[in-house]
């Protein structure tokens, strides 16, 4: 078996001497080719490469970033090539290993698979001699001609504000700890717009929803971690459904303290609240912004946008896990 490592030589969790232990360990496994990431968007190329390579497996050691990289590159034409239809689309790509490197590790968490960068090498091996491989669906946003996969999430509205401004941190050489995502978004939320919603929800067969503040879209639940406690704002949502998404349509404290509680300690309910607004493995749906709003993907942000659509893509990877 042929395996490409893609290697993000500044992971948070991870140092030179943890990533050759783990290097080692996989190239005794399978046929092992090793390319470090050096710059943003390079995850995509290699995992590209290695799919018109004929590489049966694409491996990454880094966080949600990286990962989310790689898989566009697995996902998109190469060189823009067509490929026929299949079934099965998670057949004609290379299989995906996740190695978590990062701060949040939500794809790899998600996937039932360690925190550990170590431990999940070992779980990673086992699958591996076992061939043992879980198919999953993911989403897709698209905008301006534009489009970009997604594996456990996205948003527009004050959430990706508040990755804004930890991306703005990072950049100044500040960690991404859980504790400094929470400080950033209580400072951030005292200056937030809470009286004037900018969005509006539309889609096929859904009922037009205007006056939405701030959207969280789920490709699986949980949709972040604090530390270890997983946070479920969508606790329905998973690999093998559609999307989720929860809507808030007010940011007042009295709304937002108990779907707070609610989120942190509830793994199965919904949140409930005539303020919210909630869709459930939907194959498509549509926000519209009357002004710019912010908007990210895996934790990544990607600027901002008028009009997102977001679809789901079923079956679209293979995951060996």
């Amino acid at each position: 078996m042929r395996a490409m490592l893609l290697v993000n030589p500044k992971a948070t969790t991870t140092n030179a001497r943890t990533r050759d232990v783990l290097i080692r360990a996989l190239g005794a496994a399978v046929e092992l080719t090793v390319e470090q990431t050096g710059y943003r968007g390079h995850a995509a190329t290699l995992a590209s490469t290695a799919r018109a390579k004929g590489y049966d497996v694409v491996a990454v050691l880094g966080g949600d970033g990286t990962i989310n990289e790689a898989v566009n590159g697995l996902l998109n034409p190469v060189n823009g090539a067509t490929t026929t239809p299949e079934p099965d689309p998670s057949a004609g790509r290379p299989a995906l290993i996740v190695i978590p490197g990062g701060s949040a590790n939500v794809f790899a968490r998600a996937l039932g698979l360690p925190n550990d960068p170590v431990e999940s090498t070992g779980a990673v091996l086992e699958a591996l001699r076992e061939n043992r491989r879980r198919t999953v669906g993911l989403g897709q946003a698209l905008w301006n001609g534009e489009s970009r996969y997604f594996t456990f999430c996205a948003g527009m509205g004050y959430d990706a504000e508040v990755i804004r401004a930890v991306e703005g941190l990072r950049g100044s050489g500040h960690k991404a700890t859980p504790m400094r995502y929470v400080n950033t978004a209580l400072r951030h939320y005292l200056a937030t717009d809470k009286r004037q919603p900018a969005m509006t929800l539309t889609g096929p067969g859904i009922p037009t929803v205007e006056g939405v503040f701030m959207a969280i879209i789920s490709n699986t639940s949980p949709w972040t971690y604090l530390g270890t406690r997983p946070v479920h704002p969508t606790p329905w949502a998973s690999f093998e459904t559609g999307l989720d998404l929860l809507g808030l349509q007010r940011m007042g404290p009295i709304a937002l303290l108990p779907l707070i509680r609610k989120i942190l300690t509830e793994r199965d309910a919904l949140p409930s609240g005539k303020h919210l607004v909630q869709l459930h493995d939907e194959p498509e749906f549509t926000l519209t912004a009357q002004r710019p709003v912010a908007f990210e993907l895996d934790g990544d942000y990607l600027g901002e946008r008028e009009s997102v659509t977001f679809r789901s893509t079923p079956n679209a990877l293979q995951v060996l896990v």
